[in-house]
């Protein structure tokens, strides 16, 4: 499969990223749970679990192309609904995104959490749709959607953990002011 084998570095390093960023977001939010945050259970739903689905997805696609496959219909076809897959997950988080009770998501969020995964998870469609008709092209198609992925869940974690800093802050001053 001579379209793939010159990718294998792209996917090694991609997915080893991918894998080593959710074990991250694992840490990150374990020890975030010591906050006790009102409504975080909406946030969780509409932030961090996405975070973790995009990593997941960078990791799985980047497993599935680095197979062996004696020809590009199965990875294409399985390329395909987990692109398919990834527009309608976006589309759930858009929806929990505008349900939010006590956080307004701004521009930035609607960017981030929503635009962003479903220009990702379409252009893996199209990679999918391209890997048999354009091999040549297709992993470039593949390769950008990834890396949106990849840079979109770093942007996602980041701010998650930043807000959950200036949360522990606050109810830690908010708790020195009760005392006193």
């Amino acid at each position: 499969m001579s379209a793939l084998s010159g990718w294998e570095s792209f996917y090694v390093i991609v997915g080893s990223s991918a894998g080593a960023l959710t074990g991250l977001t694992f840490v990150a939010v374990t020890l975030a749970a010591q906050l006790q945050l009102r409504g975080a259970g909406q946030g969780i739903a509409a932030y961090n679990t996405p975070t973790i689905v995009h990593f997941a997805v960078v990791l799985f696609v980047c497993a599935l192309l680095s197979a062996p496959w004696p020809d590009l219909m199965p990875p294409a076809l399985l390329l395909g609904l987990c692109g398919l897959a990834g527009v309608i997950y976006t589309l759930i988080v858009t929806r929990r995104l505008r349900r939010l009770g006590n956080y307004a998501p701004v521009l930035e969020d609607w960017l981030a959490n929503a635009a962003a995964p479903f220009i990702a998870y379409l252009a893996l469609v199209v990679g999918a749709a391209l890997l048999n008709s354009n091999p040549e092209l297709a992993p470039f198609v593949i390769a950008g959607a990834l890396l949106l992925l990849l840079v979109d869940g770093i942007h996602n974690a980041w701010d998650v953990a930043t807000y959950l800093t200036v949360e522990r802050v606050l109810q830690q001053k908010e708790t020195e002011e009760t005392k006193e």
